[in-house]
Formats: C-alpha cells, structure tokens, sequence
C-alpha cells in the first residue's frame, strides 16, 4: 500500500506530509530552545554583582562561525533550487559546500574553542581577602567608577599539583591582561580580540580561595548555559550533517533517478531544519559572544 501524499500536496492543506512533520517538529524544537534561553536570561538577571563573566570568548571565531553557517542556509537552497531544475550535478556540489560549512562549524567547536576553555582557571577570592590582591583586583578605582566588583582571578594555571597536592599551599597563574593590568581603562570592556595571558605570575595562597575551576560547566552558571546551548545546538547541527551526507551519497542519485521531485522534497524539509539551526545560533552568538 502506497502513503498518499509524500510526494504531491494535499489538497485540503497544499502541503505534503513531511513538510507538515516538519513544521511540527520545529514547533517543539522553539519550545525546547525557547526555554533554555529563557533560563539564561533569567539566571543572567538574577547574577550577584561581579558573577556574571563577560568577555570570555572569543568573538572573532565566533563571528567566522555565524559567517559559515549562514553561507551553508545559501547553499542548501541553492541545492534545492539545482533540484527544481533538474541539474543534478549543480544539487550535488551545492550539498557538498553545505556538508564542508557544518563540518567546519563543528571542527571549530571542538578543537578551537571548546578544549581552550578546559585548560583555562577561574580563582575566587573570599571577600575577606580581596584587599590582599588589590593590585590584581583594582577594585577600589572600580568602586569609584561604579563599576561592578572583580571577584575572580583569571588564567592559565603554572603549577597544576597544586591542584591534587595538598603539600603546594599557593596557586600559580600566569595572569591574564584584565587582571595583569586592572587598572587599564582598557579592560573595563571585552576585547574584541582575546588577548593572551601574560607573563606576569601571580601567586595565590590555596587558604585565600573560595573556589577555584577551569572555564568548564561547573565553573558559573553562564558557562554551565554555554555547553549545556552550544552542546545541543552542535548536537543538531552533527544531525543536520549527516541527513545531508546521506542525500549526497550516490543513493541519492536512484531516488533522483526515480522521481527528481521526491529528492527536492526531502531536501527542501531538511533544509527547513538546517535554517532553524542556522536561526538559534543567530540567538546564541548575541547572547554569549556580545553582551
């Protein structure tokens, strides 16, 4: 028994099933999303003075990715377009330039920005010891300005059995700008460009720290927002990759072959899906990179 509709539209809607599943599974996908924005908007409200991290990523990666994935949504309607037109050979390298844009989107992820986050610290310094590291603070020229409090200490960590000796009672961090120079006007805002750490070493006494983590999940409740977002959005953007690769394997080409409008169709419905990727990321590059 052949399902009716799969290829031609309904008479009642205009529309064929998949394209009506769709919209209906991206409806969930605004639900989904829609909620763990709302909790970081809210999480970001509700932040004590000095918690909430800013400039912490790296802005032009981040602009080069949201580059790419806007270029795959034009190639993937140019695939289906190729398609419409019965130009087989055109949909099969406008799919190829769409797999290669989520390919790179993913191996930026998780080689360039993702693993730098894990080898990079957070100290916390109990508020009764702040004053001790004024000149990495510059807390007091802040408080004159208005400006919120510095509570932590950025870095890469030098001497890593601090952190499993209990023998080493300091910590030592090769500070990074912000916090090398905290009384730079300069630092108030994020650089637009990550600015390495410096060679000036600050060391840290383990009895001063409240806490101390990598820039991993644990480390704040905005980088906690950051993996669980970006983790399933690169969770999607990997699925989105693989229905791709699947239309431009030479399978393809025997449903093509069959009838030319029933690729388009799937091409067009998973290219609904990858502009909504394509959408949350225009979402979480604002939030997380920006303000």
């Amino acid at each position: 028994m052949e399902i009716p509709y799969t290829i031609s539209t309904r008479p009642d809607t205009g529309l064929w099933n998949a394209k009506i599943g769709i919209w209906l599974f991206l409806a969930s996908e605004v639900m989904l999303f829609g909620g763990l924005f709302s909790a970081y908007v809210f999480l970001r409200l509700d932040a004590q003075p000095g918690e909430w991290p800013h400039g912490l990523l790296n802005v032009p990666i981040g602009t080069m990715n949201t580059a790419v994935l806007i270029l795959s949504s034009v190639t993937v309607v140019l695939a289906w377009a190729a398609l419409k037109m019965r130009r087989y050979n055109a949909y099969w390298w406008y799919m190829l330039a769409t797999i290669s844009c989520g390919i790179i989107f993913l191996f930026v992820k998780l080689y360039f920005e993702w693993p730098q986050k894990f080898s990079h610290y957070g100290v916390f310094i109990k508020p009764a010891a702040r004053e001790k590291y004024e000149q990495y603070l510059g807390n007091h020229r802040r408080d004159e300005k208005g400006l919120e409090p510095r509570i932590e200490i950025t870095g890469h960590l030098e001497n890593h059995e601090a952190l499993t000796d209990p023998n080493v009672k300091e910590y030592e961090i090769a500070l990074d700008p912000v916090n090398a120079d905290p009384d730079n006007p300069s630092n108030d805002r994020p650089h637009f460009i990550p600015l390495p750490a410096t060679d000036k070493v600050a060391k840290i006494e383990k009895a001063d720290v409240e806490r101390m983590d990598s820039f991993g999940p644990w480390h704040s409740a905005y980088f906690a927002s950051y993996f669980t977002i970006t983790g399933l959005h690169g969770a999607h953007v990997l699925g989105g990759v693989l229905v791709f690769l699947y239309m431009w394997l030479p399978v393809s080409k025997k449903v093509y072959q069959r009838n030319p409008e029933h690729l388009a169709n799937r091409v067009e419905v998973a290219g609904l899906f990858w502009h909504f990727v394509d959408l949350i990321w225009i979402f979480v590059f604002p939030l997380f990179y920006l303000l």
